[in-house]
């Protein structure tokens, strides 16, 4: 266990550095990608809110904890020369979709989970506890977050269907949930194409990270 915490300690002091860098360049980035269409804050009819509040709020602590995940990746894995840039690419996108929802939830005045420094730090410890393990446990990580997300989402475009129809301006939401969705499950092959299911206890691991994942899924969508 020492061990594992002596390789942790530099890296997590290079990944704050990077960090900090990432958040003072993420507008740069987020405005060289496709993303929502701000429009002035507007009311939802009761029925459009039942949906998006929900919604919405799941959204974003989903993308609070991915992000902090690759955070945790990266801080245990930012050595390697060859996992790193794929890595910070799958983070890059994950800053992105977390500053489009933080964005939506005011534009939309939807309530935040409450929850937000428990994502933070059960993502961190999922991404960076994963990463101990071995390259192939993180992939497996990925894989399974990713997996799940994914399903999420597919979910959330049906329900948006009905709601587009009676309110068109919600269909760039849809686009947007659409494009990320597409993004996640970019992950999940780059996951699967380095060796996520040579992980040890591949299965079982997977299924564990999946169930946690629904849980907070179900968790964020009520507090």
């Amino acid at each position: 266990m020492s061990l594992a915490f002596t390789r942790l300690r530099p890296a997590f002091t290079i990944c704050n550095k990077n960090t900090h860098r990432a958040f003072s360049t993420s507008i740069t980035n987020l405005n060289q990608q496709p993303q929502y269409e701000q429009k002035p804050k507007q009311s939802l009819t009761e029925e459009e809110r039942q949906v998006l509040d929900p919604m919405i709020r799941v959204d974003q602590s989903g993308e609070v904890g991915a992000y902090y995940i690759y955070m945790g990746q990266i801080a245990v894995l930012g050595r390697d020369k060859k996992l790193r840039p794929i890595l910070q690419e799958m983070w890059d996108q994950e800053k992105n979709h977390l500053e489009t929802f933080d964005k939506l939830v005011g534009d939309m005045r939807i309530r935040p989970s409450l929850l937000r420094p428990l994502w933070e730090v059960a993502g961190f410890a999922v991404g960076a506890g994963t990463a101990l393990m071995g390259k192939e446990a993180a992939m497996a990580c990925t894989e399974a977050v990713e997996t799940v997300i994914g399903n999420h989402y597919d979910d959330q475009l049906r329900n948006l269907v009905q709601l587009t129809e009676k309110n068109p301006e919600l269909k760039n939401l849809g686009k947007t949930i659409a494009q990320f969705r597409d993004e996640e499950l970019e992950h999940h092959d780059i996951a699967v194409e380095h060796d996520a299911q040579q992980a040890p206890f591949h299965s079982a691991l997977k299924a564990v990270i999946m169930q946690g994942c629904k849980t907070a899924i179900w968790v964020a969508e009520r507090v």
